[in-house]
């Protein structure tokens, strides 16, 4: 086969690793600057460039799209899929996993657990807002925010007004969610390939951190899921429309509740923590859909045959 990785640098190690799990079975890989893609958007012949090249057959497409690039970058996924490009995540699930509040909103509609959330516009409503999350202490979050960036803990009422109204005031977006004090400062990643959850990790944050994420300072180890965390994991991935992403959860009282999904998961973390090739596991996906995707193209006109014989 012959693949594109989507990623603004061949040297980071998700980059790399994918790259060398792809090489090591016989695959051509090309990492392309999605940035530096740009597209001829007709009706009967899409395509792509890139450094004044014109960019054909590649059977399939790996996305890491960074969050600060999610708008054009899924644009030019969207061309891959319009030149029959096979995606490993397509473009729509990944804006729709990069919208907190759209993906909060399809969890919820689907029964899956989660902190109770809460979304206002006007300052005058801050006061009830924060009522219905179960008061303070509780967590407040950019809608834009990543690996943590833009995640606060209100530990009093009036802290949590004056950041909410400081955010308001900026016209940022932003959600409020109940504080799950029982997690301790930690999470879990599992991270789903297909219909499986290949591997998870509990990660720890710093002393004194309430954010887990490893880029500010967390620690992480293997973790043994139950059977309604491994579940909720994959029925999240499935909601969300992913083939592979990392679901993050929190331990509550009350039972696994979803704080993201990721779309790009880093693979450094849960690689070293669960021992296991996920690079591997994920160019082993990427065969075995692309197989059955040209499997179905072939039964496609005899299906067909077969139709119009019997009329």
């Amino acid at each position: 086969m012959k693949i594109a990785v989507l990623s603004r640098n061949t040297k980071l190690y998700s980059t790399s690793r994918l790259v060398e799990a792809a090489e090591a079975r016989g695959h051509q890989v090309r990492v392309l600057d999605v940035l530096r893609c740009y597209m001829n958007i007709t009706s009967h012949n899409p395509s792509i460039h890139y450094r004044g090249e014109d960019l054909t057959g590649f059977d399939a497409v790996i996305p890491r799209i960074g969050a600060s690039v999610t708008f054009y970058g899924t644009a030019v996924l969207r061309q891959f899929e319009m030149m029959n490009v096979m995606p490993l995540n397509e473009s729509v699930a990944i804006s729709r996993s990069r919208d907190k509040l759209r993906s909060t909103q399809l969890l919820a509609r689907k029964g899956i657990g989660l902190p109770v959330t809460g979304f206002a516009n006007n300052p005058d409503d801050i006061a009830d807002l924060i009522a219905q999350v179960g008061g303070a202490p509780l967590v407040i979050k950019l809608l834009e925010g990543t690996q943590g960036i833009g995640v606060v803990l209100a530990e009093t009422h009036n802290a949590a007004e004056s950041v909410i109204q400081a955010f308001m005031g900026l016209k940022a977006n932003i959600m409020v969610q109940e504080f799950i004090k029982e997690a301790g400062g930690s999470d879990i990643r599992c991270f789903v390939v297909g219909d499986k959850v290949v591997a998870a990790m509990k990660r720890q944050g710093a002393d004194g951190e309430f954010r887990s994420n490893l880029h500010r300072g967390g620690s992480a180890e293997l973790v043994r899921l139950t059977p309604e965390e491994r579940s909720t994991a994959i029925r999240a991935a499935k909601i969300m429309g992913l083939n592979v992403c990392g679901v993050d959860m929190l331990r509550s009282n009350h039972g696994p509740v979803i704080m993201e999904v990721n779309s790009s998961p880093g693979l450094r973390g849960i690689e070293a923590a669960s021992g296991k090739d996920i690079a591997d596991l994920i160019i082993q996906f990427i065969e075995k859909r692309f197989e059955s995707l040209e499997t179905s193209k072939d039964k496609l006109p005899k299906a067909r045959a077969r139709t119009r014989g019997k009329g």
